[in-house]
Parts: C-alpha cells; structure tokens; sequence
C-alpha cells in the first residue's frame, strides 16, 4: 500500500512559479514510474508530466504534455521518497487541481490515468489574469 500526498499549490499571479512536491509513505517507490495530472473545473483529467523508473534496458525517461514543455520541470529524489513538479510561467489555463500518480507496473501508456495504481489527493493551482 502507498499513500501520495501532494503540497505546493496555491494562488499565484499569471508568469509565477510554484513547486509541487508528492510524499510517498508505506512502500518506497524507486521503481516505480510516476506521474503527474492535471484536472480542470469541466474538464477531463489530462496528462501533464511523467518521469520513469530506472531499468536492466534503459534510464528513466521523462515525458510531457506538450502545453507545459519548457515551462514544467518533474523530478524524483528516491532518497527522499519523494516526486516534484517545478511550474514555471504559469498561465491562467494551468489552473486545476493537480494529482501526483504511481505506476507500480510500469505500463506502457504512461499519458493514461488507468496505468496508474496509486493516487493523491490533489493540490489546487489557481493562476490569476
């Protein structure tokens, strides 16, 4: 069992940072891939940022929505047991509740909420005008 909790939203002005982070307690999650979503007020959850497990074949691998390249930063520190998701240049459509996911069976479709066996609770980001 894994429990994730995110911290690190809040209200900021459209160009400010915040820096997400997800506290992994019950089972560390080194090999595990993990994600971040997004959900806006009406809208369907949306992929936004995965960084993978290292493997035997391959490095970890980080992936993004492309609305976010250049602007989001995900990282791990499996010291910590924990994941972040640095947001740069917020725009007013970056506003959602955004929920830290972990993929224990490392799936292949990292972008769909289905591969993912535990989630958080969310945090909320609101970017103003």
């Amino acid at each position: 069992q894994v429990q994730l909790v995110e911290s690190g939203g809040g209200l900021v002005q459209a160009g400010g940072s915040l820096r997400l982070s997800c506290a992994a307690s019950g089972r560390t999650i080194s090999r595990y891939d993990m994600g971040w979503f997004r959900q806006a007020p009406g809208k369907e959850r949306e992929f936004v940022a995965v960084i993978t497990s290292n493997g035997a074949w391959s490095g970890s691998s980080i992936y993004y929505v492309d609305s976010v390249k250049g602007r989001f930063t995900i990282s791990r520190d499996n010291a910590k047991n924990t994941v972040y998701l640095q947001l740069n240049s917020l725009k007013p459509e970056d506003t959602a509740v955004y929920y830290c996911a972990a993929d224990r069976q490392d799936s292949d479709s990292y972008y769909a909420s289905a591969s993912y066996d535990y989630w958080g609770q969310g945090t909320q980001v609101t970017v103003s005008s």
